[in-house]
């Protein structure tokens, strides 16, 4: 099967999609999020993200294949996000797009979300060479991944030890004084500021802790810091320079970021890196990755805005490599798994 059309279905956090990829052509892509009704509690509320997934699942596909001019009969396959991610939501997702396999009598990929975000560039700029690096920056994951199959073979090279870079982003904007979700609010911010004010530390950067995890991504120092900081100023009477706090840290977490995924480059001689995940939106890091790319003669493909946040274009697409490298689709009853680990790409 050359050109096969799936149905991509995601619902991992606050986002239900779907979309439709034919081959490495998207046909469609529909979003609804229900993140306004998450705001007044500074964070994604599972069972709200739950019930909305549940309202807005049979409205999203079906205008993800009107959006296409496709039938359900004429999807070759279904892929769907198996994990990780909020198990509530996880379980309406799949068994939705579970339901609809049976009824339409279609083969079913519950894939890895996060994979999903290298896998959507493609969308962008075409097939992966070989040893591409793929940097993954989402609100839990920082991962430093070696892609040598996107279809099969996926080595974990760096991991989050601790927070990732946009959780370090949303509790610091906490602390600022910004509604969720705080990350668009930093970068705003932080396009007035100057990156230079505040020493901001960089995790697992120095001495022996940066020797023994050269790949390894720590930002819960830098969180800690910058609350320190502004916690300081603060019991003074002092007036805290948002834009300034915001540039620094932004700045930090993006030269971090950048530094380690062109070592990791040069470690596995790669000259391309993907970039993948939510987190790739800000501004400040899509501009250091670009720059520090240039230096080292590696390019960087940063997918454009809407296909950095959680999106169906991202599950579809990976199904289609899955179905075009002839993997075999997963068992009918296969399990959800809110920590699915990042070597594994689709579920048995």
């Amino acid at each position: 099967m050359s050109e096969p059309v799936v149905l991509g279905i995601e619902s991992t956090c606050d986002e239900t999609a779907a979309a439709v990829v034919r081959g490495g052509a998207l046909l469609s892509n529909v979003v609804a999020s229900s993140m306004n009704e998450h705001a007044r509690y500074g964070g994604v509320i599972p069972e709200i993200a739950s019930r909305a997934h549940a309202e807005a699942f049979v409205p999203v596909v079906s205008k993800a294949l009107a959006d296409a001019d496709l039938d359900i009969a004429d999807v070759d396959a279904i892929a769907v996000s198996a994990g990780p991610g909020l198990a509530g939501c996880l379980a309406v997702g799949v068994s939705g797009a579970k339901a609809l396999a049976y009824a339409a009598g279609k083969p079913i990929y519950g894939i890895n979300h996060v994979i999903g975000h290298i896998a959507v560039t493609q969308l962008q700029f075409g097939p992966f060479p070989e040893d591409t690096l793929a940097l993954i920056v989402s609100g839990g994951h920082t991962s430093l991944l070696h892609v040598k199959d996107v279809a099969r073979h996926v080595d974990v090279v760096g991991t989050t030890l601790d927070d990732a870079a946009g959780e370090c982003f949303d509790k610091v904007a906490r602390l600022l004084g910004f509604p969720y979700p705080g990350g668009p609010h930093i970068d705003r911010h932080a396009q007035q500021g100057n990156p230079h004010a505040i020493k901001v530390p960089q995790g697992l950067t120095q001495g022996k802790a940066g020797a023994k995890h050269p790949y390894d991504f720590s930002f819960s120092g830098v969180k800690t810091a910058v609350a320190r900081w502004i916690e300081e100023r603060q019991a003074a009477g002092e007036t805290i320079p948002v834009d300034d706090v915001c540039a620094s840290l932004a700045d930090s977490v993006a030269s971090v970021l950048a530094k380690k995924a062109v070592r990791g480059c040069e470690q596995y001689d790669s000259r391309t890196l993907i970039v993948g995940g939510g987190f790739s939106a800000n501004s400040q890091l899509r501009a250091k990755l670009l720059e520090v790319g240039a230096q080292h003669g590696i390019e960087v493909r940063i997918p454009e805005i809407k296909l950095c946040t959680d999106n169906g274009a991202m599950v579809a697409m990976l199904g289609s490599n899955l179905v075009q490298a002839g993997v075999k689709p997963s068992s009918p009853d296969f399990p959800i798994d809110s920590a699915m680990p990042m070597s594994k790409i689709c579920m048995e």
